[in-house]
This record gives C-alpha cells, structure tokens and sequence, in this order.
C-alpha cells in the first residue's frame, strides 16, 4: 500500500489536539463542574472516553486501512449482459484508461496522485489521515467524523457549564490557573465543531445521494452539459435514499455505528438505476 511519507505533520496536529480536548475535557471542565470523582463526574468521564474511544478507533482504522486499488487484472467486459453501464471518458469516449498505472479503470475509480494508484471509488486525499477515503475505508471515515461532532460538542457543552454554572469546588485561584486552558479549548472546539458539523452533513448528503466527492463536481459539470443540451442529468448510482443508505453503512441498522466493512463487495462494480434498462455509456 502506498500512501504518503512514514511522518504526517497533519496526523501529528489532530492525535495532538484528540489528547488536549480529552485531558481538558475530563480532567478540567468535568472535575471543575462536578467534581470527578463525584457521581455525576465519573458517569461523564465514562460516556465521554466512551466517545473519544470510538472516535481514536475509528481514525486509527481509517487512516490504516487500505481504501482499495485498481487490480492490473481488470479489464471492463462490455459483452457481459448483467453489466449494463460503462464509464467512458467525456472526451473520445473511450474506455477509461490510465495512464500512469496502465490499467483501466473499474466504474468510480480515480488516480490519486498523492498515493500514485488508482483508487476504488474514491472520495477524496485526506491529508489530515494520510490516506485516501474510498471504497475499503469511506465508512469507517463516515462513522469517525460523526464520533468527532459528538465528542465536540460534548465537550463544548462541558466547557461552557463549567465556567457559567456554579461548581462544587470553589477554588478561585484553581480555576484561574486553568484559565489558559478553558481559551485554548474554546478556540479548537467552537472552529473545529462548526467545521466537522458541515463536514458530516455534506458527507451524510453525498450518501443519500450515493455519490462521492468527485462525483459530485462532476455531477454538476454532466449537469450543465445536459441542460445546454435540453436533457436532463441524472446520476447512474442513486438507488433511492435507503438503498443509498445501506449500500454505505450496511443493511444491519445495529451496525451504523461501528466500524464494520463485511458488506462491501471488491468495489469492481455498483449497482445502477439503469440495471434493467438497456445498455447505456456513462461519460466520466
């Protein structure tokens, strides 16, 4: 697996600022509001490390986990009858082919050039993981961003009740000397939920819609192209909201909220709404 250099200056920032947030959190904002030791403080710390668990868990197995190369071996069988669409470049209309790896590309794949492979259903380069997001890990990713928005605004809720409701420990000078602290964290969480918020409901979107990020840009562009022409666009993959939903997180619901991957086939091809229709090119 190739993906960028041994050292990531941006995987240094985020296990850094996960380890802040989670000392301040429980050390600070908990034990400074309830006391930690306290009833309602040890069940915040437990639900709290809970989170921040699920939400190391998943980055680990995002960023370790192999999104899915191109095979050399594929080449795309335009006589098999069960595989009704073809992704064909926008200009020639030839098969999609790559140059760099020499291979052609299976339906939703892309050239990273950062990772220099071709990547099943890619979504994007991560540099905050150093990794691509695709079609082995974009569920784990999925499922890492929504515990991060949590875990955020969980601790933003302590931060914010530890400084404006009264605390069982009234100790002037000690809260002072966390002062320091209470600045640093507002100005990571408030940026970083707002940020992450958006982050997760435009990747929530993209699955209801069954497209990637990269399909998305060039859904809008195929979009624009059609209207011109007096047709209209539609997107080959969409399934309809609940299909789109468990082809991404699986048909167990019990299983939305971890990390399991068992669902996901080799990533060679997807079903379409033109299954039962007759065979169509789609331009890529």
């Amino acid at each position: 697996m190739k993906r960028g250099s041994g050292f990531s200056l941006h995987v240094t920032v985020v296990i850094a600022a996960i380890a802040f947030i989670y000392f301040s959190t429980v050390f600070v904002f908990i034990d400074q509001w309830f006391g930690l030791w306290s009833s309602p403080g040890m069940l915040n710390a437990v639900f709290f490390t809970v989170v921040a668990v699920m939400c190391i868990s998943n980055y680990a197995l995002a960023m370790y986990t192999d999104p899915g190369q191109a095979p050399s071996s594929f080449v795309p069988d335009v006589e098999d009858p069960d595989n009704i669409v073809h992704e064909i470049k926008r200009k020639g209309g030839d098969l999609r082919y790559c140059q760099k790896c020499s291979l052609y590309k299976p339906p939703r794949a892309h050239h990273c050039r950062i990772c220099n492979r071709c990547i099943l259903r890619m979504d994007h380069h991560c540099v905050w993981m150093n990794n691509c997001v695709g079609h082995a890990n974009y569920k784990i990713f999925f499922i890492f961003v929504m515990y991060a928005v949590v875990a955020c605004i969980y601790s933003l809720v302590l931060l914010a009740g530890s400084i404006t409701i009264d605390s069982p420990k009234d100790d002037q000078q000690s809260e002072g000397s966390y002062s320091v602290v209470y600045i640093i964290s507002g100005l990571i969480l408030v940026p970083l939920s707002l940020a992450l918020g958006f982050f997760l409901c435009w990747h929530f979107y993209l699955i209801m819609q069954n497209k990637t990020t990269i399909e998305y840009q060039e859904g809008v562009r195929a979009m624009c192209v059609a209207e011109k022409g007096g047709y209209v666009y539609s997107h080959p993959y969409d399934l309809g909201a609940y299909e789109n939903l468990i082809a991404v997180l699986g048909p167990n619901v019990l299983c939305w909220l971890f990390p399991s991957t068992k669902h996901i086939d080799s990533g060679l091809r997807f079903r379409t709404s033109f299954d039962n229709v007759p065979r169509t090119p789609v331009s890529k």
